[in-house]
């Protein structure tokens, strides 16, 4: 009989919130050993290009790793632990998984499964060989002397960089001001990578494994969030792993769900909740909406992608992690070149009534994130209610 646990909801986030190391607990060793553990423990980081405070690659990591600095992952990537490609999105992602990478690569390579564009063939080969007899390349070394396109990747070469990116047949051994270096798979995977190509059955048990060590529990539409042709295998896996006790289930505020055996002992681990953490809407913990709203009752959307005039929390709205509890929402810009970290607009959730306790947490991580962020003061426009201003400002002059 299927083993079925009750937690209640403060127990579910508890054991997400552990499971995705928020807030990080006191860590040993090298501070670039905690940023591979926590990409390791998270299974991938998204790459984001957006910089109106620091890329959400920077911050999710350094949510985790107080000590974290922006140069850990170039080392990382030039010490072959971890390697760029794509998850349900762009992303960094730890080398030891790298076969789990193959199955999306060769669905591409044989055409079953389309990334962008059609691919060029011959431009592609071009492309390639230039590579082979040149060493590493980027977009802006393959001249372009067509029509001008209207979006980042219109330029055939980087079109055919990207299909080769895709596919397999080149990776990114570095990047230069943010552009992607791209040299033959060959010369830049270790030698004692294991390349087997996952069974269909395999891809899926890793799926699940992996999503539920990072997010303590899990439904099957989480686990192949954004995946193609997953659901079946997905289905069957869960069904064969529950039957043999590789699974449990958990039933909270009214849902089910997955989670590994183990996980309810995490629950004896305490949670720091006087920490606060001011969260990237692309962090790991929040990029399935529907999941946050279902156990965080958190309502988000990121706002940059609307028209100003339909925004209701700001252009960058960053989700605040206190007590447990998404309770605020804050849309900041880091002004680099004054290093003024602008604060426009917190707004606090209705059910935050620990208005006072809440302004010396975030008081406390704002200094921290300004310093993160290469400012060096913090101006603040806008909260809502309009009382909580003076509070946070108060205990501003008191960290």
């Amino acid at each position: 009989m299927t083993k079925t646990e009750s937690l209640s909801p403060q127990q579910a986030r508890k054991l997400v919130l552990l499971s995705q190391g928020l807030p990080p607990a006191r860590q040993t060793g090298s501070a670039i050993d905690a940023t591979l553990s926590a990409i390791e423990q998270l299974g991938y980081i998204q790459i984001d290009t957006i910089s109106v405070v620091q890329r959400a690659h920077h911050h999710t990591l350094w949510n985790r790793n107080p000590r974290y600095q922006n140069a850990h992952l170039d080392q990382l990537i030039a010490d072959k632990q971890v390697f760029e490609y794509w998850s349900h999105a762009a992303a960094y992602l730890p080398m030891r998984d790298y076969r789990y990478s193959l199955i999306r690569k060769q669905a591409i390579a044989s055409g079953e499964q389309n990334h962008w564009y059609e691919p060029d063939k011959k431009r592609m080969s071009e492309v390639l060989k230039r590579i082979e007899n040149e060493g590493p390349l980027m977009a802006k070394d393959f001249e372009h002397t067509g029509k001008k396109g209207v979006d980042w990747m219109s330029k055939p070469a980087k079109r055919a960089l990207e299909h080769l990116f895709m596919q397999g047949d080149l990776m990114v051994p570095s990047r230069n001001n943010f552009h992607k270096v791209y040299d033959l798979t060959e010369r830049v995977l270790p030698k004692e990578v294991d390349t087997r190509i996952p069974t269909p059955e395999e891809h899926a048990r890793f799926l699940i494994t992996r999503y539920l060590e990072a997010n303590g529990l899990g439904q099957a539409s989480e686990m192949g969030y954004l995946l193609k042709n997953t659901k079946k295998e997905l289905a069957a896996a869960l069904k064969d792993m529950l039957a043999n006790d590789e699974l449990i289930q958990i039933q909270t505020a009214g849902n089910s769900y997955y989670a590994l055996p183990h996980a309810l002992e995490l629950l004896s681990k305490p949670l720091s909740r006087s920490k606060l953490k001011i969260l990237s809407p692309f962090d790991n913990l929040l990029i399935q909406r529907k999941r946050m709203q279902a156990l965080f009752n958190f309502d988000y959307q990121i706002e940059c992608y609307l028209p100003e005039a339909k925004r209701q929390y700001g252009y960058f709205s960053l989700p605040v992690l206190w007590d447990g509890k998404l309770v605020a929402r804050m849309d900041c810009k880091a002004d680099r070149k004054t290093a003024v970290l602008h604060i426009r607009h917190i707004v606090l959730e209705a059910k935050l009534v620990k208005t006072e306790a809440f302004a010396l947490a975030l008081s406390k991580e704002l200094t921290a994130f300004m310093l993160f962020n290469a400012c060096s003061s913090i101006q603040l426009h806008k909260t809502t209610p309009t009382s909580f201003k003076n509070t946070v400002q108060n205990a501003l002059k008191g960290s």
